[in-house]
């Protein structure tokens, strides 16, 4: 109901960009570079499909 409420605001595509987050946090476990791990992040917005890669 809330996504009437509130002029069809969904909260769905931060939900998603959330868990590709925490999944590539899974896969990167015992990465030696962050910066590295920042980058992946911060090209996620660039992919239109779920790959971690």
């Amino acid at each position: 109901m809330a996504y009437f409420d509130f002029d069809c605001l969904s909260t769905g595509p931060l939900e998603g960009t959330n868990n590709k987050i925490k999944t590539m946090q899974r896969k990167a476990y015992g990465y030696r570079d962050m910066e590295f791990f920042k980058l992946k992040i911060m090209a996620l917005h660039e992919k239109k499909y779920a790959f971690i890669g």
